[in-house]
């Protein structure tokens, strides 16, 4: 169900209980991204968000762009063992080996295609319009075709994107619109 934001505004259940939620819900979930440096980004921050809150994430989020470079790949990719141990020692960010490795892993692996070509991957896998959600719950962790992208993903070298995860990465970009029916962004 929505909820009434501090506007009067009616919104998405979980995103009026901060104000950095409200205006991510407000100007970015949801809205179409289309170029490999956003959805990277997206991605990355999807990840590090898995087993924690989104608004850790939201609140750090300066910070991690500027520990990645502002999520330039051809920077990340680069990155040795001085960049990881300064990276762990960075409370700014999430500091957690799995998924620094992975920034850098993918990094790697989106240099490997052409440009525009992680876009198209992505949004190919954009599912046919669907009735939109009344409540929370009627929006699902994974679906068909999240499951598909995380393993097209993981085909091309990508790490930690597992179903859930691109799940939320294709909420995020817009991919699918989530936002429920009586909410003021749909």
């Amino acid at each position: 169900m929505t909820v009434i934001g501090p506007d009067g505004q009616p919104r998405c259940g979980w995103a009026t209980s901060a104000p950095e939620y409200v205006e991510y819900h407000d100007n970015e979930w949801g809205k179409e991204i289309r170029d490999d440096l956003g959805l990277f980004e997206r991605m990355t921050l999807e990840g590090f968000q898995s087993g924690l809150s989104w608004i850790t994430i939201l609140r750090k989020r300066e910070n991690f762009r500027a520990a990645f470079a502002h999520f330039d790949p051809t920077v990340i990719a680069k990155y040795g063992a001085d960049d990881f141990e300064r990276l762990m020692a960075d409370p700014g960010i999430v500091r957690n080996r799995l998924k620094i490795n992975a920034t850098i892993s993918n990094a790697r692996a989106l240099l490997e295609l052409d440009d525009g070509e992680f876009t198209e991957l992505l949004w190919s896998f954009e599912p046919a319009k669907r009735k939109a959600p009344k409540t929370l719950a009627d929006v699902p962790a994974t679906t068909p075709e999240s499951v598909a992208m995380s393993k097209a993903l993981k085909k091309k070298g990508f790490v930690f994107i597992g179903p859930t995860t691109a799940y939320a990465l294709m909420q995020a970009t817009g991919i699918v619109n989530d936002h429920l029916s009586t909410c003021v962004a749909r």
